[in-house]
């Protein structure tokens, strides 16, 4: 029967055999941990950086596809007729691109925000493992 992650009877100490085993043991779940905690990062970053470069392609769309065409009948309207019908137009185009301004600022600062989502560092947590370790070796 192993002993393997579990505690030796008082007064009887590990082998080095067993010891070897369980920082073996140790040391493989610490890297699947660190390889998990990395995983859960680089999602939650790539789907910050999703919901940000939607609202900036939003705000574009908006803009090419409604408020230029608009802007721009307001004009040839304006000065072919110059009547009340331009202005309103105008207005439309106006409150348009107001609106692609907001979506775009709010996307951006998604993508600002994303940016400071603490980045997947497997290596460095690793490092601080090891070190704890050799810590606990040593006392």
């Amino acid at each position: 029967m192993s002993t393997q992650g579990t505690n030796p009877a008082p007064g009887t100490k590990k082998s080095i055999g067993e010891l070897v085993a369980d920082i073996s043991e140790k040391f493989s779940g610490l890297v699947r941990d660190e390889i998990k905690l990395a995983q859960t990062q680089l999602t939650e970053k790539v789907s910050k950086l999703g919901a940000g470069g939607g609202m900036l392609a939003a705000a574009g769309v908006l803009i090419a596809l409604y408020s230029v065409p608009v802007l721009l009948y307001s004009a040839i309207h304006g000065l072919a007729h110059a009547v009340p019908l331009w202005l309103s137009a105008l207005i439309i185009g106006l409150v348009l691109v107001l609106i692609a301004a907001i979506i775009g600022f709010i996307g951006y600062k998604k993508l600002q925000a994303a940016k400071e989502v603490t980045s997947p560092d497997p290596v460095g947590g690793m490092k601080k493992n090891i070190e704890a370790v050799k810590k606990g070796l040593h006392s």
